[in-house]
Protein backbone atom coordinates (compact mmCIF):
# COMPACT_ATOMS: atom_id res chain seq x y z
CA UNK A 1 0.00 0.00 0.00
CA UNK A 2 1.40 3.41 -0.92
CA UNK A 3 2.16 6.17 1.61
CA UNK A 4 -0.96 8.15 0.64
CA UNK A 5 -3.26 5.23 1.53
CA UNK A 6 -1.37 4.52 4.75
CA UNK A 7 -1.75 8.17 5.73
CA UNK A 8 -5.48 8.03 4.98
CA UNK A 9 -5.81 4.89 7.09
CA UNK A 10 -4.12 6.72 10.00
CA UNK A 11 -6.58 9.61 9.57
CA UNK A 12 -9.58 7.27 9.60
CA UNK A 13 -8.27 5.48 12.71
CA UNK A 14 -8.51 8.78 14.66
CA UNK A 15 -12.20 9.17 13.79
CA UNK A 16 -14.75 8.25 16.46
CA UNK A 17 -16.92 6.47 13.92
CA UNK A 18 -14.13 4.14 12.79
CA UNK A 19 -12.00 3.65 15.91
CA UNK A 20 -13.17 0.03 16.37
CA UNK A 21 -11.81 -1.15 12.99
CA UNK A 22 -8.68 -3.24 12.65
CA UNK A 23 -5.67 -1.96 10.65
CA UNK A 24 -6.58 -4.22 7.71
CA UNK A 25 -10.18 -2.96 7.73
CA UNK A 26 -8.98 0.66 7.86
CA UNK A 27 -6.68 0.06 4.90
CA UNK A 28 -9.58 -1.37 2.88
CA UNK A 29 -11.72 1.67 3.69
CA UNK A 30 -8.82 4.03 2.93
CA UNK A 31 -8.75 2.56 -0.58
CA UNK A 32 -12.31 3.94 -1.01
CA UNK A 33 -11.45 7.35 0.47
CA UNK A 34 -10.31 10.52 -1.30
CA UNK A 35 -8.82 13.76 -0.01
CA UNK A 36 -10.48 17.14 -0.52
CA UNK A 37 -8.93 20.52 0.30
CA UNK A 38 -10.94 23.60 1.33
CA UNK A 39 -9.78 27.14 2.05
CA UNK A 40 -11.05 29.27 4.94
CA UNK A 41 -14.68 30.26 4.35
CA UNK A 42 -15.22 27.78 1.52
CA UNK A 43 -18.40 25.70 1.58
CA UNK A 44 -18.09 21.92 1.74
CA UNK A 45 -21.78 21.74 0.84
CA UNK A 46 -25.01 23.73 1.26
CA UNK A 47 -28.25 22.88 3.01
CA UNK A 48 -30.71 21.19 0.63
CA UNK A 49 -28.09 19.75 -1.73
CA UNK A 50 -28.22 15.98 -2.38
CA UNK A 51 -25.96 14.06 0.00
CA UNK A 52 -23.23 12.29 -1.93
CA UNK A 53 -21.01 11.07 0.89
CA UNK A 54 -19.50 11.28 4.37
CA UNK A 55 -17.00 14.04 5.22
CA UNK A 56 -14.37 13.40 7.91
CA UNK A 57 -12.19 16.28 9.12
CA UNK A 58 -8.52 15.27 8.76
CA UNK A 59 -7.04 18.72 9.45
CA UNK A 60 -8.54 22.12 10.23
CA UNK A 61 -12.02 22.97 11.50
CA UNK A 62 -15.50 23.29 9.98
CA UNK A 63 -18.71 24.86 11.20
CA UNK A 64 -22.16 23.34 10.72
CA UNK A 65 -24.84 26.01 10.38
CA UNK A 66 -28.33 26.85 9.17
CA UNK A 67 -29.36 30.10 7.49
CA UNK A 68 -32.72 31.83 7.92
CA UNK A 69 -34.73 33.43 5.11
CA UNK A 70 -33.36 36.81 6.21
CA UNK A 71 -29.79 35.54 5.93
CA UNK A 72 -29.04 35.20 9.64
CA UNK A 73 -26.94 32.19 10.60
CA UNK A 74 -27.21 29.82 13.55
CA UNK A 75 -24.11 27.73 14.19
CA UNK A 76 -25.06 24.21 15.25
CA UNK A 77 -21.60 22.77 15.87
CA UNK A 78 -17.89 23.12 15.13
CA UNK A 79 -15.96 19.97 14.21
CA UNK A 80 -12.17 19.53 14.26
CA UNK A 81 -9.83 16.67 13.36
CA UNK A 82 -11.54 13.30 13.81
CA UNK A 83 -15.01 14.83 13.57
CA UNK A 84 -17.49 13.85 10.88
CA UNK A 85 -20.41 15.55 9.17
CA UNK A 86 -23.42 14.35 7.15
CA UNK A 87 -23.77 10.99 8.90
CA UNK A 88 -27.58 10.94 8.83
CA UNK A 89 -28.28 11.80 5.15
CA UNK A 90 -25.67 9.22 4.13
CA UNK A 91 -28.20 6.64 5.35
CA UNK A 92 -31.66 8.18 4.88
CA UNK A 93 -31.05 9.39 1.33
CA UNK A 94 -32.30 12.90 2.09
CA UNK A 95 -30.52 16.16 1.30
CA UNK A 96 -27.97 17.80 3.59
CA UNK A 97 -29.99 19.26 6.53
CA UNK A 98 -27.48 22.07 7.14
CA UNK A 99 -24.56 23.81 5.46
CA UNK A 100 -20.91 23.23 6.34
CA UNK A 101 -18.03 25.65 5.74
CA UNK A 102 -14.32 25.56 6.54
CA UNK A 103 -13.22 27.88 9.35
CA UNK A 104 -9.58 27.63 8.23
CA UNK A 105 -7.49 25.69 5.74
CA UNK A 106 -9.12 22.26 6.00
CA UNK A 107 -8.47 18.79 4.65
CA UNK A 108 -11.38 16.36 4.34
CA UNK A 109 -11.33 12.58 3.97
CA UNK A 110 -14.35 11.87 1.77
CA UNK A 111 -16.14 8.52 1.41
CA UNK A 112 -18.96 8.22 -1.11
CA UNK A 113 -22.44 7.39 0.16
CA UNK A 114 -22.51 4.08 -1.72
CA UNK A 115 -19.11 2.96 -0.40
CA UNK A 116 -19.86 3.94 3.19
CA UNK A 117 -23.25 2.20 3.19
CA UNK A 118 -21.65 -0.96 1.80
CA UNK A 119 -18.93 -0.79 4.41
CA UNK A 120 -21.45 -0.45 7.24
CA UNK A 121 -23.28 -3.51 5.95
CA UNK A 122 -20.02 -5.43 6.26
CA UNK A 123 -19.12 -3.89 9.66
CA UNK A 124 -22.22 -3.40 11.87
CA UNK A 125 -20.08 -1.93 14.67
CA UNK A 126 -19.49 1.12 12.46
CA UNK A 127 -23.24 1.56 11.93
CA UNK A 128 -23.74 1.48 15.72
CA UNK A 129 -21.11 4.19 16.13
CA UNK A 130 -22.92 6.29 13.53
CA UNK A 131 -26.06 6.02 15.67
CA UNK A 132 -24.09 7.14 18.73
CA UNK A 133 -22.68 10.18 16.90
CA UNK A 134 -26.12 11.13 15.51
CA UNK A 135 -27.61 10.73 19.00
CA UNK A 136 -24.97 13.01 20.53
CA UNK A 137 -25.61 15.61 17.85
CA UNK A 138 -29.36 15.42 18.54
CA UNK A 139 -28.72 16.09 22.23
CA UNK A 140 -26.56 19.04 21.25
CA UNK A 141 -29.37 20.45 19.08
CA UNK A 142 -31.88 20.03 21.92
CA UNK A 143 -29.50 21.99 24.14
CA UNK A 144 -29.31 24.78 21.56
CA UNK A 145 -33.13 24.91 21.36
CA UNK A 146 -33.37 25.12 25.16
CA UNK A 147 -30.84 27.94 25.31
CA UNK A 148 -32.55 29.93 22.56
CA UNK A 149 -35.97 29.40 24.16
CA UNK A 150 -35.25 29.93 27.85
CA UNK A 151 -32.24 32.24 28.19
CA UNK A 152 -31.45 35.81 27.17
CA UNK A 153 -28.63 36.82 24.85
CA UNK A 154 -26.79 38.27 27.85
CA UNK A 155 -27.02 34.96 29.71
CA UNK A 156 -25.88 32.94 26.68
CA UNK A 157 -22.91 35.26 26.25
CA UNK A 158 -22.05 35.06 29.95
CA UNK A 159 -22.21 31.25 29.82
CA UNK A 160 -19.88 31.15 26.82
CA UNK A 161 -17.40 33.54 28.44
CA UNK A 162 -17.36 31.48 31.63
CA UNK A 163 -16.67 28.27 29.71
CA UNK A 164 -13.83 29.93 27.79
CA UNK A 165 -12.38 31.38 31.00
CA UNK A 166 -12.42 27.92 32.60
CA UNK A 167 -10.98 26.05 29.61
CA UNK A 168 -8.76 28.61 27.89
CA UNK A 169 -8.17 31.27 30.54
CA UNK A 170 -4.91 32.18 32.25
CA UNK A 171 -4.95 33.72 35.72
CA UNK A 172 -3.16 37.08 35.89
CA UNK A 173 -3.12 39.98 38.36
CA UNK A 174 -5.82 41.63 36.19
CA UNK A 175 -8.12 38.59 36.18
CA UNK A 176 -8.65 35.55 33.95
CA UNK A 177 -7.40 36.36 30.45
CA UNK A 178 -8.23 34.60 27.19
CA UNK A 179 -8.81 35.36 23.53
CA UNK A 180 -12.17 34.81 21.88
CA UNK A 181 -11.72 31.96 19.35
CA UNK A 182 -13.94 33.73 16.81
CA UNK A 183 -15.05 37.19 15.73
CA UNK A 184 -18.07 38.93 17.27
CA UNK A 185 -20.01 38.00 14.11
CA UNK A 186 -19.13 34.31 14.47
CA UNK A 187 -19.98 34.44 18.17
CA UNK A 188 -23.34 36.02 17.31
CA UNK A 189 -24.07 33.19 14.86
CA UNK A 190 -23.26 30.65 17.54
CA UNK A 191 -25.51 32.34 20.12
CA UNK A 192 -28.45 33.01 17.82
CA UNK A 193 -28.23 36.78 17.62
CA UNK A 194 -26.54 39.61 15.69
CA UNK A 195 -23.05 41.10 16.02
CA UNK A 196 -24.29 44.44 17.33
CA UNK A 197 -25.94 42.81 20.36
CA UNK A 198 -22.78 40.84 21.16
CA UNK A 199 -20.68 44.02 21.09
CA UNK A 200 -23.29 45.94 23.10
CA UNK A 201 -23.49 43.28 25.82
CA UNK A 202 -19.70 43.02 26.06
CA UNK A 203 -19.51 46.78 26.57
CA UNK A 204 -22.28 46.60 29.17
CA UNK A 205 -20.43 43.87 31.09
CA UNK A 206 -17.29 45.99 30.92
CA UNK A 207 -19.14 49.02 32.28
CA UNK A 208 -20.40 46.86 35.16
CA UNK A 209 -16.83 45.88 36.05
CA UNK A 210 -17.22 42.23 35.08
CA UNK A 211 -14.85 42.30 32.11
CA UNK A 212 -12.19 44.19 30.25
CA UNK A 213 -12.62 43.97 26.48
CA UNK A 214 -10.04 44.76 23.81
CA UNK A 215 -11.39 43.47 20.49
CA UNK A 216 -11.16 39.65 20.91
CA UNK A 217 -8.97 39.83 24.03
CA UNK A 218 -11.03 39.34 27.20
CA UNK A 219 -10.14 39.70 30.89
CA UNK A 220 -12.78 38.39 33.30
CA UNK A 221 -12.39 40.50 36.45
CA UNK A 222 -15.33 39.05 38.38
CA UNK A 223 -16.03 35.35 37.72
CA UNK A 224 -18.68 35.17 40.47
CA UNK A 225 -20.47 38.23 39.15
CA UNK A 226 -20.46 36.82 35.63
CA UNK A 227 -21.80 33.48 36.89
CA UNK A 228 -24.56 35.30 38.83
CA UNK A 229 -25.99 36.56 35.53
CA UNK A 230 -27.00 33.01 34.69
CA UNK A 231 -29.37 32.91 37.67
CA UNK A 232 -30.95 36.32 37.14
CA UNK A 233 -34.36 36.18 35.42
CA UNK A 234 -34.37 38.40 32.36
CA UNK A 235 -30.73 39.36 32.87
Amino acid sequence: MNAERLNLAATLAKTALLSSLSPDELHLLAARTVRKQFSAGELLFSEGEPCNGLHIVAQGRVRIFKTSMSGREQVLAVEGPGGSVAELPVFDGGPYPASVAALEETEIAYISRRDFQAYCMEHPAVALKVLAVVGARLRQLVGIIEELSFTTIRQRLASTLLKLAQTEGKKTPRGVEFRLPASHQDLASQLGTVRELISRNLMRMQAEGLLEVDARQIVVKDMEGLAALLEMPGA
